[in-house]
Order: C-alpha cells, then structure tokens, then sequence
C-alpha cells in the first residue's frame, strides 16, 4: 500500500515556475514507477510525465517536453514536477501516481495509487 501526498501547487503568472512535490508513504517506493497527471476543468485526466524506479528513464507528453523536468529522491520518497514555462491552458488539479510496472507508461489503468492533487492556476 503506498499514500501519495502532492504539495506546492498555487498561483502562478504565465511563464511563471512552479515546483511540485509527491510524497510518498511505504519502504518500498523506489520500486514503483512514478507519474504526474493533470486534469482541467471540463476534460479528461491526462498524462504529464513519468519517471522509472531509478530516475534514469522519464518520458513526457508532448505539450510539456523541454519546460517541465520530472525527478525523485529515492532516500526521501519523494518525486518532483519543476514547470518553467506555465501557460494558462495548463490550469488544472496536478496529482502524482504510483505503478508496479516495470517502464513508464502513459495510460491511467497502469497506475495502482494516486494522490488526492494540487491545484495549479496559471493566470493571463
């Protein structure tokens, strides 16, 4: 059983940064591949970015490559969003999720846990 927690969504400006955090409970975290899936108001959840056990694979959708970077830290539990480049569109509830597969992968019923989200607003 693993708990996720997000924190440091807010308000932003376009072109703004923010950095989410994922924390996770259980001693088995560095086994599970990690993922960030947002949701805007009046559209489906979607894939942001995933990271594999040992951080050395991350995969990202298209609309976010070369602004957001996703990380973690194995000794604290932890898995990070940085997004540099904000734009309004990408207004939405940020939530982590954690997966016993093996890779990353883009489809939400790969995902066995997730977080309750962080809210992220980005203003014009």
């Amino acid at each position: 059983q693993v708990q996720l927690v997000e924190s440091g969504g807010g308000l932003v400006q376009a072109g703004g940064s923010l950095r989410l955090s994922c924390a996770a409970s259980g001693r088995t975290f560095s086994a599970y591949v990690m993922a960030w899936f947002r949701q805007a108001p009046g559209k489906e959840r979607e894939f942001v970015a995933g990271i594999n056990w040992s951080g050395g694979s991350t995969t990202y959708a298209d609309s976010v490559k070369g602004r957001f970077t996703i990380s973690r830290d194995n000794a604290k539990n932890t898995v990070y969003l940085q997004m540099n480049s904000l734009k309004p569109e990408e207004t939405a509830v940020y939530c982590c999720a954690a997966s016993k597969v093996s890779s990353v992968r883009g489809g939400q019923t790969s995902y066995d846990y997730w977080g309750q989200g962080t809210q992220v607003t980005v203003s014009s």
